[in-house]
């Protein structure tokens, strides 16, 4: 069992940054893909971007594309959401999740889900 926890949300103006931290209690965090989707009222989960268990692989969906920039740091077991020139359709709650095996973008194969944290873009 894996419980990971979102930190990092909060309410910026458009253009703002933030960066969120996802911490993953765990002693195999190297073995886990993590990825990050957000949730904006009345819709689904959408993915926002991955990163693969070695670190060296990232994905991001396209409004993501450099604008924000996913890492992880084995030492602390934790996955970054670096969120750069931030708009108000970025507006949501973001979730991280971690599954082992093989990388994907589909929500439906993550096992592990932290609770959320609410990211607010004022315009």
């Amino acid at each position: 069992q894996v419980q990971l926890v979102e930190s990092g949300g909060g309410l910026v103006q458009t253009g703002g940054s933030l960066t969120l931290s996802c911490a993953a209690s765990t002693r195999t965090f190297g073995t886990y893909v993590m990825a990050w989707f957000h949730q904006a009222p009345g819709k689904e989960h959408e993915f926002v971007g991955g990163i693969d268990w070695s670190g060296s692989s990232t994905d991001y969906e396209d409004s993501a594309k450099g604008r924000f920039t996913i890492s992880r740091d084995y030492a602390r077991n934790t996955v970054y959401l670096q969120m750069n020139n931030l708009k108000p359709e970025d507006t949501a709650v973001y979730y991280c999740a971690a599954k082992m095996g093989r990388y994907t973008k589909n929500r439906w194969a993550y096992d592990y889900w932290g609770q959320g944290t609410q990211v607010t873009v004022s315009s």
